[in-house]
């Protein structure tokens, strides 16, 4: 962010620039224009012009003269200004991504089959079935068609929602209400009120109807969902002066539909044992927030010349935080070297409770003894306990 906000300020200065130079220019040039329509007017071209006359017109011709040499001279510093924002950009923003990947990480043929797996995995879930068949069939992917079908079904329902269709949803709720139930999941009642709220904005007309579906519909939910049923019950009082300038009015916020879209997507998803996200679609959203820090790492790396550190390893050189969308389980840093615990460095628990990295132990262990960082208790390197999160 402060790379583009860098470029942005040599940006700034150069519409700063372009717009004072052009002001200059237009108002310079209007004076000479009038200065010289006025000589023109006051010199006789027919007759043999004064001596006065003569110093007149080269004292206006050499201002001209200097005038067009000085909005030149302007016009070429503007140039360097601009060349400002290409060096701005060059600093602020590398181009050789490629330097912070690894040449062996796709290298193999089963490697390549499970990135094709996984692209071909995100167009499913996508809904593009024909460019995911394409795909597998290309690669030599065998997709089973049972694989799938879950995310037509999905795509079919969520295209539905954005028409405000609201039937593929209810019917897809209502046949796994049981499993819903058990991940005590409020979808089926959002569905139903969505349906009832369609109904009563119908005004008199729909009046009828939207009671008998309130009856109906209702019913199974009010142990969980009295309150909201007894606000929507509450709608029937403002039905002859309208819904929109009632206390009400905020149920019928086009957010309701965006709400309904995002948690069938959730609870789906959890119901089928899928991932909200495509596991493509998260990898590349963690990388691009990794890659300016994995940048400036390279850079300092190569210019320190041990650059390999990094490909000698498995793990980031630094530790990167991805926001908290993106913590999906326990992590420990290290209280002692602050790095991320990993399968060669993992936590170790002390004798006293307190935990360290195997590396942190190793480097504070004088033999058999060991005197904690944070107590004074001393104990026994090898009394040290691993921990798995």
């Amino acid at each position: 962010m402060e790379s583009i906000s860098g470029v942005e300020r040599e940006i700034d200065k150069v519409l700063s620039k372009f717009s004072g130079v052009k002001e200059h220019a237009d108002r310079v040039l209007e004076d000479l224009m009038r200065n010289t329509e006025s000589l023109k007017n006051e010199i006789d071209l027919g007759h043999e012009l004064t001596a006065a006359q003569i110093v007149i017109l080269r004292q206006t011709m050499n201002k001209i003269r200097d005038t067009v040499h000085r909005i030149a001279s302007e016009h070429r510093d503007l140039h360097s200004t601009v060349s400002k924002v290409g060096k701005a950009i060059d600093r602020s923003f590398v181009a050789d991504f490629a330097s912070t990947s690894r040449e062996d990480v796709f290298s193999g043929s089963d490697k390549v089959q499970l990135l094709n797996q996984v692209i071909c995995q995100h167009f499913y879930r996508q809904g593009m079935l024909d460019i995911a068949d394409e795909l597998a069939q290309e690669a030599g992917l065998k997709m089973e068609d049972g694989g799938k079908e879950p995310f037509s079904e999905l795509n079919r329902i969520l295209d539905s929602l954005k028409q405000r269709d609201l039937s593929p949803a209810l019917e897809w709720a209502q046949s796994h209400r049981e499993s819903l139930d058990t991940q005590n999941s409020s979808l089926e009642f959002k569905l139903h009120r969505l349906q009832f709220i369609d109904l009563i904005q119908r005004g008199h007309t729909g009046q009828a109807e939207a009671i008998h579906y309130a009856r109906t519909h209702f019913q199974q939910f009010i142990n969980k969902h009295e309150k909201e049923i007894q606000s929507l019950m509450g709608m029937f009082l403002f039905l002859p002066n309208g819904i929109n300038s009632s206390p009400y009015s905020r149920l019928l916020e086009p957010n309701l539909w965006v709400e309904i879209y995002d948690v069938f997507t959730r609870d789906a998803c959890s119901l089928l044992g899928l991932s909200v996200d495509s596991p493509l679609s998260v990898c590349i959203n963690a990388g691009c927030t990794a890659l300016p820090a994995l940048l400036n790492i390279k850079q300092v790396m190569q210019q320190r010349q041990v650059t390999g550190i990094w490909n000698g390893k498995d793990e980031l050189p630094i530790e990167i935080d991805l926001g908290q969308d993106s913590r999906y389980h326990s992590v420990f840093a290290c209280p002692i070297l602050r790095q991320q615990s990993t399968e060669s460095n993992p936590p170790m628990r002390l004798i006293c409770g307190h935990v360290i990295s195997r590396d942190a132990l190793n480097k504070l262990s004088n033999g058999n003894k060991l005197k904690c960082p944070y107590c004074p208790v001393e104990q026994n390197p090898s009394d040290a306990r691993h921990i798995f999160f």
